[in-house]
């Protein structure tokens, strides 16, 4: 099970999407037939575009239920386009640090043509995505570029932290606000921005967002310890064997587990399925999933002033249901696609 779309409440989601998958896809190409090749290579991949559509749910909080489609206009598109192509683009960065194999089931664009390749190309989907965002208005230029620059200091916190065994909490907070949740308080405010709401529904929007991403990258990082390689589309158990510390394992650690003796260093697929299995059997998994549930209430508190639009709706349903791609924590038997 995937996290639900916040347009599910509109019976024109598909085509919403659609029109966001099209722009995407010509954003992609290049001057250079090679380039564009590589710039392209995640999208008939998939993705559940959640972004783009936190863009054009939060554009529509304001619009009465049930209005037509031709209330997504060209500039929820192109906002929606422009935060997809961030995260394309931290995606290409990301599987370099990690010498990734795979990603969403394929084979990962370092891992075909290169490191130094996918960083070039991972840089040109964020300058494309940079000039999207300088046609929608400086405030969204603005927006995307400081957004981007809070990407890398979340990435560097985390980098910082490799293979260390006393991380905390507050340090992982800090990493995955600026590396995820910044990304959906983001999109949720350029819908707003070009919707044209107040400045108050617009820090709503914002805090929206960075409570859902907050407590989305938790689930994220439990299922990473949970599923399998197929269901993530990507090798499982891959935080520990990268040094990477999740919420689960930081509390394990806090409390002086024995697993801390397995940890620290880099593990091969038998010490990673080991440490894996060991914090799997533990209550962290539990505690974690219940912290996820309080910043879900929290971007749900955000919404309660306003009234039942579609796109509220469908920003409530998305921000219920996230923990519905977990299964009962001791099954350890999860379906998921958070890519």
């Amino acid at each position: 099970m995937a996290p639900l779309s916040p347009l599910q409440a509109r019976p024109t989601a598909d085509d919403d999407l659609a029109r966001v998958e099209t722009a995407l896809r010509a954003a992609a190409v290049t001057g250079d037939e090679f380039l564009t090749e590589v710039t392209s290579h995640l999208i008939p991949a998939g993705g559940k575009r959640l972004r783009p559509a936190f863009v054009i749910a939060s554009a529509l909080a304001l619009n009465p239920q049930g209005a037509a489609p031709t209330a997504v206009t060209d500039e929820m598109v192109c906002g929606g386009v422009a935060v997809e192509l961030v995260h394309l683009g931290s995606l290409y960065h990301d599987d370099v640090m990690d010498d990734a194999q795979t990603r969403r089931g394929i084979e990962a664009v370092n891992h075909r043509w290169g490191n130094l390749k996918a960083i070039l190309a991972g840089d040109f989907l964020l300058a494309k995505a940079s000039e999207l965002a300088a046609s929608l208005g400086t405030e969204v230029a603005t927006l995307l570029a400081a957004t981007i620059g809070r990407l890398c200091e979340g990435q560097v916190r985390e980098l910082q932290l490799i293979y260390d065994t006393s991380r905390t909490e507050d340090q992982y907070f800090l990493a995955i606000g600026g590396k995820t949740a910044e990304l959906y308080a983001t999109s949720c405010r350029i819908g707003g921005l070009v919707a044209g709401v107040d400045s108050a529904t617009l820090e709503c929007l914002s805090a929206f967002g960075l409570a859902y991403g907050t407590a989305f990258q938790i689930v994220d990082d439990v299922l990473d310890l949970v599923a399998s390689d197929e269901q993530l589309g990507k090798p499982s158990g891959n935080d520990l064997r990268e040094g990477v510390y999740t919420l689960p394992v930081i509390r394990m650690l806090a409390n002086g587990h024995p697993v801390g003796d397995l940890l620290g260093q880099p593990l091969d697929d038998a010490q990673r399925d080991e440490a894996r299995a060991v914090v799997v059997a533990g209550s962290e998994i539990a505690t974690s999933v219940e912290t996820a549930q309080s910043y879900m209430s929290q971007a749900l508190d955000t919404l309660a002033p306003f009234d039942a639009t579609a796109g509220v709706v469908g920003l409530r349903a998305a921000a219920s249901n996230l923990l519905g791609v977990l299964p009962p924590v001791t099954t350890g038997s999860p379906t998921a696609d958070f890519s």
